[in-house]
Parts: C-alpha cells; sequence; structure tokens
C-alpha cells in the first residue's frame, strides 16, 4: 500500500504510474502533487527530521531538523516551471559545470524529470520512508546535445541529524566518456557576513571572478565581505561551514568528489539574476561537493560513485576546533 497525499482533488495520471510500477507490496512511498504541478517525494524518520524531493532534476529542496528548522536555502523567487532551474536546496550538475563546455548551465540533469529506480544495486534494500532511488537515463534529446549513453542514479537518504546523497553514473554506451559532477549545496545561514568555512586552507583555488586564475588560500578561514566564486582543489573530505549566529555548524563530509566550490553573489549579482531575490543572498551559501578541475572518465559498462553527507552540530563545536588532522581523514 502506498500513501498519498494530495493538494489537489484528482489524482495525477504521473503518479499512478508511480504506483503501479512499485507494485502492491512495496513499502510505503510518500508522494505529494505538489501545488506547482511537480511530484515531490517526502522523507521522514522518527526523531522527526524530513526531506522533500522533486522527481524535477532530482533535486532535494527541503531538509528540516527534528526541531522543524529549514537547514536549505529556497529562493523566494525561483521559478518552479519547466524547463526553468530551480534556485536552491541541492540541485544535481551533470554532465557540465557552470559555462565549462558547450551545454546548458550546469547540464541538463537539473532539467529533466528522473525516475524512481526499481534496481538500486549493488546498494542494499532502502526503507522508503526515509530513502528514495531515482535515476536518470539519457533520452533522443540529450544525445543529440551530448552523445553518450549513461544512467545517472541518485540515492536521498535522512537519518538522525544527517543528509546523505550517493549519486552514481554509469557508462551504457560502446565508448568512453568523461563529465563534471556538482551537488550544489545552498546552506540555509543566519547572515552571510557572521559565515566562516573552515577546512580550505593553504589549498589552491580558481577564482571565477578573476577569469579563472589560479591562488593559493591565504586566509586561515574563509569569510564573507562580497561576492565569492571560487572552486578549490583536491579538497578534504570534511568542511565545516560555521554559522555563529545560529550556534551551528555544518559539516559537508564527501567522497569521489575531490573539488568544493564555494559561491555567493552578494548583492549586484542578486539583482541581476531574477530567480535570486535581492536580499537573497544575505541568507545563503553555497558550498558544493564537485569534480571539475579532472573530469571523471568512465569506460563502457564501468560505473563512478561518490558520497555525500550533510549534517549539523550544535554550537559548543566551534571555530578552532577543526582538527586539521581529523579533516584530512574522511570517514570512519
Amino acid at each position: 500500500m502506498i500513501f498519498l497525499e494530495w493538494r489537489k482533488g484528482k489524482v495525477n495520471p504521473f503518479v499512478s504510474r508511480i504506483r503501479a510500477r512499485l507494485g502492491p507490496k512495496a513499502m510505503p512511498l510518500n508522494i505529494v502533487h505538489d501545488k506547482d504541478g511537480l511530484p515531490r517525494i517526502i522523507l521522514t524518520e522518527p526523531t522527526g527530521s524530513s526531506a522533500e524531493v522533486l522527481l524535477y532534476g532530482g533535486q532535494v529542496v527541503s531538509w528540516k531538523n527534528e526541531r522543524r528548522e529549514e537547514l536549505l536555502f529556497m529562493s523566494s523567487k525561483s521559478f518552479w516551471k519547466p524547463p526553468k532551474a530551480i534556485r536552491g536546496g541541492i540541485p544535481v550538475c551533470f554532465p557540465q559545470f557552470g559555462n565549462l563546455g558547450l551545454l546548458e548551465q550546469h547540464g541538463f540533469a537539473r532539467n529533466r524529470f528522473w525516475s524512481l529506480d526499481e534496481d538500486a544495486s549493488p546498494l542494499p534494500q532502502a526503507n522508503n520512508q526515509s530513502t528514495v532511488d531515482l535515476i536518470l537515463k539519457s533520452t533522443e534529446e540529450d544525445i543529440k546535445a551530448w552523445p553518450r549513453g549513461f544512467e545517472l542514479r541518485l540515492r536521498i537518504s535522512i537519518s538522525p541529524g544527517k543528509l546523505t546523497l550517493i549519486p552514481r553514473v554509469r557508462n551504457v554506451d560502446n565508448k568512453a566518456f568523461s563529465f563534471m559532477f556538482a551537488l550544489r549545496n545552498y546552506l540555509s545561514v543566519s547572515d552571510i557576513s557572521e559565515v566562516r568555512v573552515e577546512g580550505l586552507e593553504t589549498l589552491d583555488y580558481f577564482d571565477y571572478l578573476m577569469n579563472k586564475e589560479r591562488f593559493t588560500e591565504q586566509a586561515d578561514a574563509i569569510t564573507f565581505d562580497g561576492e565569492i566564486d571560487r572552486v578549490y582543489l583536491s579538497t578534504p573530505t570534511k568542511i565545516a561551514i560555521i554559522d555563529h549566529e545560529k550556534k551551528r555548524t555544518f559539516e559537508l563530509r564527501k567522497d569521489g568528489m575531490p573539488d568544493s566550490v564555494v559561491w555567493n553573489p552578494w548583492d549586484k549579482k542578486a539583482k541581476a539574476l531574477p530567480d535570486m531575490g535581492v536580499d537573497g543572498y544575505k541568507t545563503m551559501l553555497c558550498v558544493d561537493s564537485a569534480a571539475i578541475e579532472n573530469p571523471i572518465v568512465l569506460k563502457p559498462f564501468e560505473e563512478w560513485r561518490g558520497r555525500q553527507e550533510l549534517s549539523t552540530v550544535s554550537s559548543s563545536y566551534c571555530s578552532g576546533q577543526l582538527d586539521p588532522g581529523r579533516v584530512l581523514h574522511g570517514f570512519h
């Protein structure tokens, strides 16, 4: 039996097809028919945290803690009409990041309708109340712009205090191809001028505000008093985003995505972005998990897998307590 909650009076045929494919023995999956016509999946876990995932773009658009506080930024001016991208949450950038190629900005994955993945092996079977598996397969339209056969999978899971994304790309073509990939994390912060990022000290980065010139980070931590658009290279598997005013720290742990993008448009650029809102930049910061400098290469039938964990810790975890030795050792 599948639990469906509707915000409109009639059954969406798109969701009916999902129900038919899942079959009667599937565990409950909570699908909400969005007021904008975009089906979304609601994930919950026993302590009260939740996440919302759109089939459009395979995009997480909400992550709330057990106190129902929203942890991701969503622009109040976001476009919710395909084929427009949605500003906020965690967009998937594939097979291109930014304008580093011939495709549309950040590639096409965030502008396509994904499907539920009926076979997520070799990943273990998921609890459909707290996990969803999505898949995007190459279409004729995609192949015209990017002539490669691929399957892009994404597992999204929540557990107490943690949001985990596991992206996978499989080459189903008869020739090798390469691609860029990023999970663009729009984090909700109290005041961008009160935020600092630790874990990227002494690293090289490309500064997109300086024609992608390469520099080395000299600061003890990254703080914000103006526009920033950088790709940090060979970054550690753990990065801390410290919000002094909210007394909250995001921990970003990642694997398979060696680069990290740090972005905030600040006031002038925000005004030029029609889906950003004039003051939206003050309460958001993007810190992305990415593979940009060295695109991932897959031979026929090879598969790449990445992993990202976002979690939050309380105010006792503050600036200066991020042990550089522990940062470099990744998951334990």
